[in-house]
């Protein structure tokens, strides 16, 4: 088999809050991701999904473990040919669409950012065509690339944050939440777009969010994030038909039905996790973990 995309061996991200205080966002994550395939993170709100992505992609420098993107480790100090590996080969489509486009910018400038930087083509009219391809790609008019991203809806504007990440031609796209800030039908519309995407280029996505249905829409794989601790991974299929750890089973109980008798019917499975210290904690002892049917 073919050596995985990305490899996360037991990453650490803490925060020196004060002296007496540290906060550990991520303890001891362990994951692969394969070229061309999208693993799902989910989690609720805190469990460290972003803090991961933000890791991973190095604009935090990870407190231990070990990360190796396209066969080189890339935790640690950076040379600076592995910094420039990394950045073109791993791009990131952040949460909210609005706060990351330079509102000095037009939209041109903001995707060809990159491209600029790097390098990337050998003269004006290049960069122009390239700039219109990609906004073609994503569904916008060239003509876009005049614009401001205040000028534009939030389906748009987030558009724009996967056009500036794609133009680049990444092996990897770390997706954080990009879907959250939008209404439905623009949802359904940006993840068609994305797997369409995948197709045509086979970049490996790393999908976080916390909309189960769409997690399971768009992931071959699934990894379940709980208090910084991955709880739980696994095929898509297998984690939806047959979950195994009780905070997955509580999160999946959540999701409601579109059939009115099914809903009627569904319990809620509490999972009472206050207590739980995962650090000294077995598998065994976390898989047998209290939890009742409300």
């Amino acid at each position: 088999m073919a050596e995985p995309l990305l490899k996360v061996k037991n990453l650490r991200q803490h925060f020196k809050i004060s002296r007496s205080f540290t906060v550990k966002a991520v303890n001891g994550v362990s994951f692969e991701v394969n070229a061309g395939e999208t693993y799902g993170l989910v989690g609720e709100s805190g469990s460290g999904k972003t803090t991961i992505g933000r890791s991973i992609i190095r604009l935090y420098n990870p407190t231990g473990g070990e990360i190796i993107f396209n066969g080189r480790k890339i935790s640690g100090s950076l040379s600076d040919k592995t910094r420039r590996m990394l950045r073109k080969n791993m791009q990131m489509i952040f949460q909210d669409p609005m706060s990351s486009l330079n509102p000095r910018k037009k939209v041109g400038d903001i995707i060809a950012e990159g491209l600029d930087i790097h390098k990337l083509y050998q003269n004006l009219k290049e960069r122009n065509e390239i700039i219109s391809e990609i906004l073609k790609k994503v569904g916008l008019s060239p003509a876009h690339a005049e614009r401001y991203p205040q000028q534009f809806s939030g389906g748009q504007r987030q558009r724009v944050g996967i056009a500036r990440a794609l133009v680049m031609n990444p092996k990897l796209i770390i997706a954080d939440e990009c879907i959250s800030a939008l209404d439905v039908s623009i949802q359904a519309q940006v993840v068609n777009l994305m797997k369409d995407i995948q197709d045509e280029t086979n970049c490996a996505y790393l999908f976080i969010a916390h909309d189960l249905s769409m997690v399971k829409y768009i992931s071959d794989r699934i990894g379940v994030l709980h208090k910084g601790y991955l709880v739980e991974t696994g095929l898509t299929q297998e984690i939806f038909s047959n979950p195994a750890h009780p905070y997955t089973q509580s999160l999946l109980s959540a999701v409601p039905q579109p059939n009115p008798r099914v809903e009627k019917q569904r319990q809620l499975i509490n999972y009472n996790a206050e207590n739980i210290n995962y650090e000294n904690s077995t598998m065994q002892q976390l898989s047998e973990t209290h939890f009742v049917l409300k």
